[in-house]
């Protein structure tokens, strides 16, 4: 016959699945615990090691913006270097009878401020000569824009006629003709030198 079972048995059995509740809870949370601490660990090496290669792509662009900016300004003053010895020719043969020029001519009045590349000008003419490697149309918009502004920044030349001319290696796909219309000069290069692309029957326009 077995024996009865007692609370004394019952506060036992009780007390040792308590026990066996809390031992696992505890190690389910050292489990836990560790998992979080080698997630967090994982996430810092990740984000470490992005933050490297982001770094190093950064880099990278910025060495390729600076290499592209170089070649582009050393683009810019080999036209300018094409264009400045020719403009006096060229536009006296177009009967505007400029004497001398100046390169890159720039001014600061208050908030305007604008850089002329290449001035061909005498007494009462004067041809602003915007020079890019690569002539597009925003780039001629914004020379236009300048051109409207040209006597407020500078205003020595308020009594003069001012021509505008837009000259490139290479001109986007119709921008010779857009800035024909809209009353520029176009300058391209014909052999070692320059010429206006403009036919004869051309008006251009003056600010």
């Amino acid at each position: 016959m077995s024996n009865p079972v007692t609370l004394e048995d019952i506060y036992q059995i009780f007390q040792r699945a308590q026990e066996e509740t809390e031992r696992r809870a505890a190690e389910f949370d050292r489990r836990l615990a560790e998992s979080k601490a080698e997630a967090d660990l994982r996430l810092a090496e990740s984000k470490a090691e992005a933050d490297r290669r982001h770094a190093e792509l950064e880099k990278l662009v910025a060495t390729a913006n600076k290499a592209v900016n170089n070649l582009t300004s050393r683009w810019g003053r080999f036209v300018e270097n094409l264009v400045e010895p020719a403009a006096v020719r060229i536009f006296q043969e177009r009967g505007i009878e400029v004497k001398e020029t100046h390169k890159r001519m720039k001014v600061k009045r208050g908030e305007l401020e604008m850089e002329i590349d290449i001035f061909a000008v005498d007494d009462t003419e004067a041809v602003a000569i915007e020079v890019k490697s690569y002539l597009s149309q925003t780039e001629v918009d914004e020379f236009l824009e300048n051109l409207t502004k040209f006597k407020q920044a500078f205003p020595a030349y308020k009594n003069y006629q001012i021509y505008g001319a837009v000259a490139g290696i290479e001109i986007d796909q119709g921008v010779d003709r857009y800035a024909y219309k809209k009353g520029l000069f176009v300058i391209r290069q014909s052999g070692e030198s320059v010429e206006i692309a403009n036919d004869h029957k051309f008006k251009p326009t003056s600010w």
